[in-house]
């Protein structure tokens, strides 16, 4: 199974930037694990948010294929403990979805195109976090889950 991390819009900030891929070359000893970025949306200055969703949408739509098992991470969706998470991933892993696509939106969430598209909404947190953090806080945890599932003490239980 392959694990990709679909975003949209650059990572700016360079300490978010450096962690991702701190956490990323960690991650392709464990899995193949890419991370692919959609481009901003440019020309946004007349257009309302949900004019912008609809376009970020339409941009992330050319990345899924077909049996690609979707997951949002959504402040609505599903909160794990991260041994949970390592169980979820387990579970991902042997049911053997060609790829497990994760999708962090814009600053502005997701459309409802994508909201349709997708197979189930995860949360990292009951707090907020910006769209360019929760790259880092996500690339973190599943490298974490990744050592958890293989027996390795970078978590402390």
């Amino acid at each position: 199974m392959k694990v990709l991390l679909l975003l949209v819009g650059k990572t700016t900030p360079d300490f978010v930037q450096r962690g991702v891929e701190e956490y990323f070359g960690r991650l392709k000893h464990y899995l193949p694990f890419e991370i692919e970025t959609i481009p901003d949306i440019r020309n946004t200055r007349n257009l309302s948010f949900d004019q912008i969703k609809a376009k970020e949408g339409e941009a992330i739509l050319k990345h899924i294929q077909p049996d690609d098992w979707i997951v949002l991470l959504d402040e609505h969706g599903k909160e794990y403990t991260s041994s949970a998470f390592a169980d979820y991933i387990g579970k991902k892993m042997l049911a053997a979805p060609k790829r497990l696509v994760f999708i962090i939106g814009g600053p502005y969430g997701f459309s409802d195109k994508i909201y349709a598209v997708a197979c189930e909404k995860i949360s990292l947190s009951k707090m907020t976090f910006s769209h360019q953090l929760v790259r880092l806080l996500f690339t973190e945890q599943l490298y974490r889950i990744m050592t958890i599932l293989n027996h390795q003490p970078y978590h402390h239980a």
